[in-house]
């Protein structure tokens, strides 16, 4: 969250930080390093694996569907919370 302030500015959301060893406050990051954990257990040597090998890994988690996003995988909920909002607000691209 290094640009959080940037991101509340432009988007007007609050951003809220865990406290520090308290897990249970992070439910989504907590169940996201569990997935991970699918596909590069825990103390896993990175150095083996290419940038292209952690980008299909990337791909593959932000196209698996979550319960919690209704079914809909996190680039599903991503692409409606920004037509909704960029036709309602008019939010700047990065082009």
């Amino acid at each position: 969250m290094y640009k959080h302030t940037e991101i509340k500015l432009a988007t007007g959301l609050q951003i809220y930080f865990c406290d520090p060893a308290k897990p249970w406050q992070r439910g989504s990051n907590e169940n996201t390093n569990g997935l991970l954990r699918q596909y590069f257990p825990k103390g896993s040597d990175f150095s083996p694996y290419t940038a292209e090998d952690l980008d299909k890994v990337a791909v593959e988690m932000n196209y698996r569907p979550r319960k919690t996003l209704g079914w809909d995988s996190p680039a599903e909920a991503l692409e409606k919370l920004l037509s909704q909002t960029s036709s309602e607000v008019g939010v700047a691209t990065t082009s």
